[in-house]
């Protein structure tokens, strides 16, 4: 948890590894995570690298994976998950892998093309078998003919009256949404000299999708020849599937029964070929998921030792990567065991850089979602403080603070638990719709934000709008009716009763803890949580800006710049706590000393903290304690002179010990302060601002000093400074308007809904079927309004008041993450 205050130090090493052990060294650096390489190759395109023809070896598996994922999801089945903790293979492994993925790979496409060729076959005989049994009987329809035609059998008995006229028959099957024009251009284009018969078949499966498809079988009778050509052609265009038709019924019979027993021949075979291509799916089943992990593995270690440079021996290869210093004895103790079977030791030592390392912060399962929080802002500049830490106190505190209801708080936490207790599940872990997965990766963030929420609930005395009693009222409307005689006369001409705490026994003191009930009945309640919340939100947000400013001593002191705790925190903290630190100390002092005798008489803090600044007092207004007078012209005057100490006073520091360092060097000509036996960290001290880079001392190769550059930064953080202590301010009454806001809306509901259902139905039977719904309807608006869209709405302030108000006064957010190589993602 050390590591959360600060980020952990971080050092570039160089490894010099085995030709012979590299692979195996990369691999096991993938498996513990340790190390972030740096591409040593940057100038070298991707296709002149080392091992770019083992990359596309990869590649070339995994396109061949794919197509066999594609086809196991095509028949329906799942992979199942791999193995945990598979090791990359071997490089001679490769080759093996890849022969058995063509092979099944091969097998896969001579079955499914066996498979295919069997179904489109066994569907043109069932689509034949089903043409030929439309000859049987009297045709369904007969198309534009008139009279007796309709009736007659399309086959005439061979001693009938047209026994010596030739009938020609077209007979075959079309698509259901063709056949309706088929049979109108048939009929206009041979001019109505043919009958034809339509029939709708069973569902039959289709040969390429494998779902039920229905056909219409036809039968066309026609005269002469040049009809027929018409026919066939017409046919042709509507790709119908066209079969030989036998005029007599026996030959007819005697192919049918051909056909049939040609089907059941194709079925069987078409059972043996889906029984071996299940076979031949299993074993991929059973052997892509590791395939597909160690063949991702082999993919990430030939890639990273792509950015690996060779030696001028070619026996090792050099490699550069920023490691944590307390992960340095497990780095060379894994090398040393990798590389024990090649006979040379892998080795590791520090070297010193220039470049700013990156940032490493170990967060768990609690912490991620808060520094998740810091770095959506931006990922912290190296080693300097970490907001995260004071974030799992200071957010939930501020949502809560806009958000406070008991009611709402607990259900908060109660969903929020649930996904907490059922964390480790595999099904709530792997689910994948987006919106869960966002509420499950903040559960332990929803989780605070929820007590919390029950918390300052207590503080206002609110669940769901409503006020409770949980300890005696301070106030008593019986002493107050014994001392001022109120009779039955007087009680029934005034609407409003007031308590007055100046009588004896009306205000006994203090509620325990949180606001008294008796302020839920008032007609003042309002005004009254309007004055409280107010001054609550300055008092909150002054605090926490003082904290982010004091913060920013720990960073100064870290990295060397003392002169920035005199120059520029020194004046920051006189400016804030002189002008709004002072605002507070005003409303403290005047909630411990004003008594309600002479509330009456009580000065105004408002015109006081207005007159400060015009350097004025108003004889209405009396002063709040002797010497305020002396006091706030004061205040002013020492607030003011800081500006021009923070606008000049570190780049006129910086000039001169740039100036300093300059002569210096001028007079030791020879003398080289940097050298390779320098400490590897001997520049982080100076790894402030960019207007300090020129101005550290011993640095090799410094930039330019350029002191207006310098002047326009720290202008430019002046003025954002002073300004932003007054606007940041301002700022903070969002925490006031956002808890009324959320508290209204809550009595609003209740008074419409609940209240309303509860005043419905005098009788019992009555009340308890109106309240169902009305129950319902209150559930669900509380749901969709109260926690999510006034939660969300206090989540997004939250947000920016660490962001803007708190994180800016300190937290730069300038670095970047350390990203190191592992095989975590590739194992997931």
């Amino acid at each position: 948890m050390g590591s959360m205050f600060r980020s952990e130090e971080v050092v570039l090493v160089q490894l010099f590894l085995p030709t012979a052990a590299a692979y195996a060294c990369v691999s096991q650096l993938g498996e513990l995570g340790l190390v972030e390489f740096r591409d040593l190759n940057a100038s070298v395109s991707a296709f002149q690298r080392r091992f770019v023809v083992d990359v596309r070896r990869c590649e070339e598996l995994e396109k061949t994976f794919a197509f066999l994922q594609e086809e196991v999801r095509r028949a329906g089945l799942t992979l199942p998950l791999p193995e945990a903790g598979l090791p990359a293979p071997l490089p001679r492994d490769l080759l093996r892998i890849q022969e058995e993925t063509d092979r099944l790979a091969q097998e896969l496409r001579d079955v499914r093309g066996n498979q295919q060729a069997l179904r489109a076959q066994l569907h043109q005989l069932q689509l034949h078998s089903a043409v030929l049994g439309q000859g049987h009987g009297p045709p369904l329809a007969a198309s534009h003919t008139d009279g007796p035609l309709e009736r007659s059998p399309l086959l005439q008995s061979p001693g009938g009256p047209h026994q010596d006229l030739r009938v020609n028959f077209v007979a075959g099957a079309v698509e259901p949404h063709k056949a309706a024009a088929l049979e109108r251009l048939l009929w206009r284009a041979c001019r109505g000299f043919l009958i034809a018969s339509f029939r709708e078949m069973e569902p039959l499966e289709d040969p390429v999708t494998g779902e039920p498809a229905t056909w219409m079988t036809f039968l066309i009778s026609y005269w002469g020849e040049q009809i027929g050509q018409k026919i066939r052609k017409i046919t042709d265009c509507f790709h119908c599937h066209v079969f030989p038709f036998v005029e007599q019924e026996e030959a007819r019979r005697a192919v049918l029964q051909q056909l049939q027993q040609q089907s059941q021949e194709l079925q069987e075979v078409l059972g043996e070929t889906e029984r071996f291509l299940s076979q031949v799916l299993g074993r991929v089943q059973r052997l892509l998921p590791p395939w597909q992990v160690q063949i991702r593995k082999m993919k990430a270690v030939y890639l990273a030792l792509n950015q690996c440079s060779v030696s001028t021996t070619h026996k090792c290869l050099i490699a550069e990567a920023w490691c944590a210093t307390r992960d340095l004895p497990t780095l060379q103790q894994a090398l040393q065991g990798s590389s024990s079977e090649a006979g040379v030791s892998a080795v590791v030592h520090r070297i010193p850089c220039r470049d700013m390392p990156p940032t490493l912060i170990r967060t768990n399962r609690f912490t991620a979602s808060f520094q998740g929080i810091v770095d959506a802002y931006g990922v912290g500049r190296y080693q300097e403080v970490n907001p995260a830490p004071y974030t799992i106190i200071t957010f939930p505190f501020l949502f809560a603070v806009m958000f406070g209801d008991v009611g709402h708080g607990l259900l908060m936490f109660l969903f929020a638990l649930a996904m907490v207790l059922a964390e480790n599940r595999p099904a709530v872990k792997t689910a994948q719709n987006e919106i869960w997965r966002t509420f499950f990766g903040g559960r332990y963030l929803l989780l605070l934000m929820g007590l919390f929420s029950v918390y300052t609930g207590f503080i206002y005395n609110e669940c769901f709008s409503c006020a409770t009693a949980v300890f005696p009222s301070g106030w008593s409307v019986a002493a107050m009716a014994n001392q001022s005689g109120w009779s039955d006369a007087f009680l029934a001409q005034q609407p409003l009763l007031s308590l007055d705490p100046n009588v004896t026994g009306v205000f006994l003191g203090p509620y325990p803890f949180g606001i008294d009930p008796v302020w839920s009945l008032a007609v003042n309640h309002l005004s009254f949580l309007n004055s409280f919340k107010m001054k609550m939100s300055v008092i909150l947000g002054v605090t926490h800006m003082t904290f982010g400013v004091v913060l920013g001593v720990f960073n100064h002191m870290h990295f060397g710049q003392w002169h920035r705790l005199l120059l520029e925190t020194l004046p920051e903290l006189v400016f804030l706590l002189g002008l709004f630190g002072y605002l507070v100390f005003l409303v403290a002092y005047k909630w411990l000393r004003v008594t309600a005798a002479s509330a009456a008489s009580a000065p105004s803090i408002l015109i006081h903290f207005i007159n400060m600044f015009l350097f004025s007092s108003s004889p209405t207004n009396r002063p709040l304690f002797s010497g305020q007078e002396v006091v706030q012209p004061t205040l002013v005057v020492l607030a003011l002179a800081m500006v021009p100490v923070l606008l000049l006073g570190t780049p006129l520091f910086l000039h001169r010990e740039h100036r300093r360092c300059h002569s210096r060097r001028r007079q030791q000509p020879d003398e080289d302060t940097a050298g390779l036996l320098d400490p590897p960290d001997a520049s982080l001290a100076s790894q402030g601002s960019d207007e300090e880079k020129a101005g550290c001392p011993g640095d090799q190769e410094e930039a330019e000093f350029v002191l207006s550059e310098v002047f326009m930064h720290q202008a430019i953080h002046t003025i954002e400074f002073c300004l932003g202590c007054i606007s940041n301010t301002a700022s903070y009454l969002r925490l006031w308007a956002l808890s009324l806001a959320h508290a209204q809306l809550s009595q609003v509901l209740w008074a419409m809904v609940m209240r309303a259902g509860l005043s419905l139905g005098g009788e019992m039977g009555v009340a308890a079927v109106v309240l169902v719904p009305v129950f319902a309807a209150f559930a669900v608006m509380t749901v969709a309004i109260l926690l999510v869209m006034e939660g969300l709405s206090a989540f997004l302030h939250a947000l920016r008041l660490h962001w803007v108000e708190f994180q800016n006064k300190f937290y730069s957010g300038t670095g970047y993450k350390l990203s190191p190589f592992t095989f975590a993602v590739e194992d997931e």
